[in-house]
Order: structure tokens, then sequence, then C-alpha cells
């Protein structure tokens, strides 16, 4: 271990001196390289001073040769020269602290400002055209090159200067104080411009070089000058300021600016972008612009054009427009199909379209959006003061009132509308554009139409109702095939339906008149059916045969591309349970328990009052004069004895809610107050959903204490009151044929 330490001693010790060797040897030949590395530095100096004293006689025998080419005029000359000395003086800015250098630097800019001093004398001189001192074009064209030469500040400054003594005769001649400077002088303004304009391409504007641009120069400039001139103008002008005059002015306005932009090449806002100064306090715009917040004058007359359009359709001595859409001069030819629009609607939107597109021709800003809100107001006033009025004012009820065209088009009108003012509109006013309400006041409607064709079928068909009414039933002996009455009301309803369906344009509004059709009819069967009792059994067999052949009408009517399930689901349910109630009928009261039984097991329910109404259609309860009250109370003896033991029958039914003395029974609401679901897919369903319940006022309650509940029934079973069904029975009796 001792001679393994001595071993390492002497390796450090070796290496210690290995190191102090390297240290010595790195300062040898640092000292060696140093001189080196000086006459590098050297050699680099020498040649940048060689450089750039080439550099600085070069410059300096380039500006030797430009003060004489200044001194002479020689703009040809000039402008490579000029060129050069400043390239090469730019290099210098690093030594413009030399003295020498500094001086050169001060010379060129002298000589760049003399420069500019002989070319705006020479140009005076060429503009002015003095004949004693005659200047060629192709002076003044090197000229311009050497204002390029001398940079973009100088050439926009040389630009305005001719630009300013241009238009400084326009200024002078149309001043706003004077008769020319008037709005109604606007048009020689725009003249005057396209002389000039023509001077300057024919004669001092062919000096200029092409990329200049300076006829846009002198453009921009007029439009800004006219574009001041025109908004005190019409601010002054205030009140006395005329639509015609304001259109006319615009218009002239428009047609100028767009000359311009053909003339260009280039759209009037690009020009007016291209030239306008860099950290100009405003931005130029059009001259169109100064009438944008004097658009109010066109919306007002506007106004006054539908004010005046609807005026014929408006108010009560008023021209209705559903007359005026079937007027005899509005008959279309044989073998035309009908017009499904409204005259007036046609001309309401026509000029809509008219005007929109009008006025976004002009603007699509606030002006565009003001007129939005003033369609949105007609729109309002023609659903409500034409529409819906038109077809509450009251008509001559006949079959030919179903001729009667309904507009039902508006809806989509509105919504196309509303779609066309958001597309032209900027894009700050497209979320406030909308006509949703007024699109709702139009299904309202819409609403209302289908409701007064649901009172036109109705009217038709009262006649024949009223003869199902008075039909002795009673004395029927025999059934033989449909009755009379229901040839003429199957006649009726296919000739309405006939009428009503090219005249209605979308489906989803014809099967909703489709629903409600046939909910109005089964509902006037219904009240004829309970005002011609008594009907005994023959007689409700035959009203069994006639309902069959109006159920197959009802679902005939609407055709293969009409008919929905829904429609064909709610026909079949409501004419189901008349058929039920009709077969109740049908049973013989003797024996009691047959008939009893019979309820039971069509209806469903054990509902005291609701077997009261299925006993008022039999002739043989309601005759019951002399008869023993024992005998008069075995059948309802009976009835509470058999339902007593079925207790899973219902305490209600469809018969719960049937009127037994309906007087006229309104199937639809006012139109003021109705409103009838217009949405695809649930017309006939939950609104139909039950029949008796939609088409009968609240039930007559009954009388009398009620029954205990049976079992598990917690629903409470009405007594029926006997007396008071005996007296309702003859008061019947005596009442008068209707």
């Amino acid at each position: 271990m001792q001679l393994i330490q001595e071993m390492i001693s002497d390796l450090l010790g070796q290496m210690s001196r290995i190191r102090e060797k390297a240290t010595e040897s790195e300062a040898v030949v640092r000292n060696i390289t140093k001189e080196i590395q000086v006459l590098d530095l050297a050699k680099k100096n020498l040649i940048l001073s060689m450089t750039t004293l080439k550099r600085l006689q070069m410059l300096v025998n380039a500006l030797s040769q430009l003060e004489d080419q200044v001194a002479e005029r020689k703009y040809h000359e000039i402008v490579q020269t000029l060129a050069a000395v400043k390239q090469i003086g730019a290099s210098f800015k690093p030594y413009i602290s030399v003295q020498r250098i500094s001086q050169i630097w001060r010379r060129i800019q002298e000589i760049q400002s003399e420069l500019r001093s002989k070319i705006d004398a020479d140009w005076d001189k060429f503009y002015m055209q003095d004949p004693a001192k005659p200047i060629k074009p192709s002076v003044i064209a090197d000229a311009c090159l050497v204002v390029d030469v001398l940079g973009a500040d100088i050439r926009t400054q040389f630009v305005d200067r001719y630009v300013a003594l241009e238009l400084k005769e326009y200024r002078r001649i149309f001043r706003a104080t004077d008769e020319a400077g008037q709005l109604d002088n606007l048009s020689r303004r725009f003249a005057w411009f396209r002389r000039l304009l023509q001077t300057h391409e024919t004669e001092q504007g062919r000096v200029f070089p092409c990329e200049w641009r300076v006829g846009w120069f002198l453009c921009a400039k007029f439009v800004e000058i006219t574009r001041d001139d025109m908004t005190g103008l019409l601010s002054k002008a205030g009140s006395k300021l005329t639509v015609k005059q304001l259109l006319d002015t615009l218009q002239e306005t428009m047609e100028f600016e767009a000359s311009m932009a053909k003339k260009f090449a280039t759209p009037i806002r690009d020009i007016l972008k291209a030239t306008q100064p860099a950290g100009a306090s405003r931005t130029l715009r059009p001259i169109y612009s100064a009438f944008e917040p004097h658009m109010g004058v066109y919306i007002d007359a506007q106004d006054k054009v539908l004010s005046d359009m609807l005026a014929q359709y408006r108010g009560s001595k008023s021209r209705p427009s559903l007359e005026a859409a079937s007027s005899p001069g509005a008959a279309t030819e044989e073998g035309e199909p009908p017009v499904l629009v409204l005259p007036s609607s046609t001309e309401l939107f026509y000029f809509y379209a008219q005007t929109l597109e009008q006025c976004a021709k002009l603007f699509t800003g606030q002006p565009l959006y003001d007129l939005c809100v003033l369609f949105k107001k007609w729109l309002r006033i023609y659903a409500e003061e034409v529409l819906v009025a038109s077809l509450k004012k009251p008509t001559v009820i006949s079959r030919k009132s179903m001729d009667t065209r309904y507009d039902i088009t508006a809806n989509n009108s509105a919504l196309e509308l509303e779609e066309n003012i958001r597309e032209k509109s900027d894009d700050a006013f497209k979320q406030k554009i909308t006509l949703q309400d007024e699109r709702d006041l139009f299904v309202s409607a819409i609403s209302v139409a289908i409701q007064v064709m649901v009172r036109e079928l109705e009217a038709a068909c009262e006649p024949v109702f009223s003869t199902m009414a008075r039909s002795p039933w009673t004395t029927f002996k025999m059934v033989s095939g449909q009755s009379g009455y229901v040839e003429e009301l199957l006649k009726t309803i296919e000739q309405v339906m006939d009428t009503v369906k090219p005249l209605v344009e979308q489906k989803k509004y014809m099967r909703n008149f489709l629903d409600k059709a046939a909910n109005a009819i089964l509902a006037k069967f219904t009240n004829a059916l309970v005002k011609s009792r008594p009907l005994k059994e023959i007689g409700a067999e035959q009203l069994l045969i006639d309902l069959q052949a109006l159920k197959a009408c009802l679902l005939k009517v609407p055709g293969e591309n009409l008919i929905t399930q829904n429609y064909t689901r709610s026909v079949t349910k409501h004419t189901t349970r008349l058929e039920a109630l009709l077969k109740v009928i049908v049973t013989p009261v003797d024996p009691a328990e047959g008939f009893i039984l019979n309820y039971t097991l069509v209806i469903g329910d054990a509902s005291f009052s609701n077997f009261q109404k299925a006993c008022l259609f039999h002739e043989q309860i309601l005759d019951l004069k002399g008869t023993p009250k024992a005998e008069q109370n075995d059948l309802l003896d009976t009835f509470l004895t058999v339902t007593s033991t079925k207790s899973e029958l219902d305490s209600t039914s469809f018969l719960s809610s049937l009127d037994m003395d309906p007087g006229q029974v309104a199937t639809l609401g006012s139109p003021s107050s109705s409103r009838i679901s217009l949405i695809p897919g649930l017309q006939g369903a939950g609104a139909a959903e039950n029949l008796l319940a939609a088409l009968s006022p609240t039930p007559v309650p009954s009388t009398g204490s009620e029954t205990p509940p049976r079992g598990d029934q917690t629903a409470k079973r009405e007594v029926f009151d006997f007396k008071r069904f005996v007296s309702f029975g003859l008061r019947r009796e005596s009442l008068p044929p209707s």
C-alpha cells in the first residue's frame, strides 16, 4: 500500500508538470499569432479605407457632374446622376461626423432643394403656357422623373400642388353661396369636372408618368370638395328637401361616380383609399354618402305611397281585398287555374321588392334598416286591417261565397322578404332584421281564413242538417238505404271541397282545413242527432247507414295527396263513438236487462247521467204519461242492479260531455280569440282527441244524491232524478217543431 501511494504521488506530480508546460506553450503560441492578427486587422482597415476613399471620389465626381447638370437643367441626365449620388451618399451616413463627409452631405441636400425649385419654376411656366418662354412637354416629363428620384414625399407635394391649381377654378365657380353651387345645379358640377379631366388627359396630364395616377388624385379631391358642399347644402335644405329633389340629385351623383369607376376601371372607394394621405384625420367617402343622413325623406315618401296604395282596402267603407280578388273583372278564363294570391298582396309585395332593390342600390346601412322598419309597419297593418278585417266583414251566406280566394302565401312572402333584406344589409344590421312578429300575424290571418272557410262549409250544410233534425224517425217502419238528405249533404261537402282545394296552394293549410272541416261536419251531425230524438230502433238503424255514408265521404274527399293517418284516425274515432251511441239506441229497451247489457258493452261506463242521455233517445222512455211510477223506475233499478256487479266499468265515457239540449253550438271561436294550430303533423290529433268534448258546451249537471262506491271504485255515481227526467221529456214533446 505504501508503494502504491508513492506511485500515485509521482503520477500526480507528473500531471502537474505537464499542465504547467501546456500553459507555457499556449502563451508562446499566443505571442506568435498576435502579430499575425494585428496584420490581418490592418489589412482589413486598409481595404475599407481604400474602398471608402474610392467611393468618396466617385461621390465628389458625381456631385460635381450633378451641379453642372442642374445649372443647365438637363433633367434627362439628372435622373441617373441624382440616383447615383443618393445611392452613394447613403453609404456615408455612418461617417457624417467627419467634417469633409458632412460638407458633402449638406451640399447634396442643397442641390436637391435647388433642383426642386427649378422644377417648380419650369412647371409653372409650362402650366401657364407663357408664349415668351415656352417649355416643351418632354422637358417637364423628364422633370417628373427627377421628382420620382427626389422621393415619394416630394412627388405627393408636386401632385397635390397640381391638383390644387386644377380645382382652384372649381372652388370659385361652385361656391355654396352662389347659384351655380346649389343642389339643382349638381349636374353642372359633374359636367365641369368631365371637361377638366378631358383637358388633363389631352394636355398637362400627358407629362406625368402613368404610375403616378394623377387622374385618381384629381377625382378624389373633386369628390372630397363636392361631398363637403353636398353635406352643407342638404342640411341647409332641411324640411324643404323634397323626395324628387333628393332622388334626382342622388341618381346624378351615383351615375357620375359609376362613370368615374368605369373610366378608371376601379371602384370609387378604392380610388379614394389609394389616394388618401397617410395619417389623414378623416376617411375619404364618396359623394353619395352625404345623402345617407337625409334618406328619411325617401322613407317618409314610401310610407305615404303605401298608405295610398292600401287606403282602398282599409276602413269601414273601403272595398274589401277579398272582393277585389273575386270580382268579375278578376275572373280567369275557362280552363285557366284560379289566382291564388290577392291582388292587394301582389301589389304590396311587388312594391316591396321594387323599393328594396332601389334602396339597396343606394345604401345598405341605416336607410335600409329604416326601410325594413317601414315594411314591418305596413305588413302589420295589411295583416290586421286588410286581411283579417276583410274576413270579419259580414258576407251573404251562399254556396257561391266559397269562390272567395284567401291570401295564404303572404307568410312565405314575408319570410322571403326578411331573408332578402338581411342579405342586402350591412353586417352591423343583419342581426337586427327580423319579421317574426309580422309572420305570426300572417299565421293568424291564415287561421282566420281557415275558420271562414269552415264556417262557409257549415253554412252550406246547415239546411241539410235542419232537414235531418226535423225528420220523423219514430214513424220509420223499415230501413231503405241511405236517407234523402244524405245525398244532398255529400254533394254539398264535395262541392265545397272541390271549390276550396284549388284555392289553397300549400298542403299543410289544406290538411288543416280538412281536419277542421271534418270536425265541424261531425259536430253538426251530432247536434242534429240530438235534436231529432226520439229515434226508436228503426230510426237509429237508418242513421247508422247515413253515418257510414258520411264517414266514407269524409275519408274520400282529401284524396291521396292530402290524406294523413291523423285525419283518418280522427274521423274513424269520432264516427265510431256516434256508431256506439246509435247501436245502443237500436237495442230494444224491452227486456231491460238486454238493453242495459248492450249499453255497458258498447258505451263501457256506469255513469247514471250518461245512461239517462242514452234513454232519452227512446220514445218509450219519453212517453210516460199515465204510467205508474213503479214501472217508470223499473229500468233505472235494473241499471243500478246490473252495474253494481261490474266494477270494471268506468265512471265516465264520451257521453259525459254530450249536450242533450244543443243550441247554436259554435264549433269555432271568433277570429279574434281563436287560433288554429298550423304545425304540420298535429292537425286532427290532440285538438280532436275528444270530439264530443270539443263540440259541446259544459253538460247539464244531474241532481240528486250520490250512491256509495262499489268495492274499489272511487268515482262517485250520479243518481237519476226521475221527476226532472219526465218533465224534461214532456217539455221536449211540447216544443213546436223547428
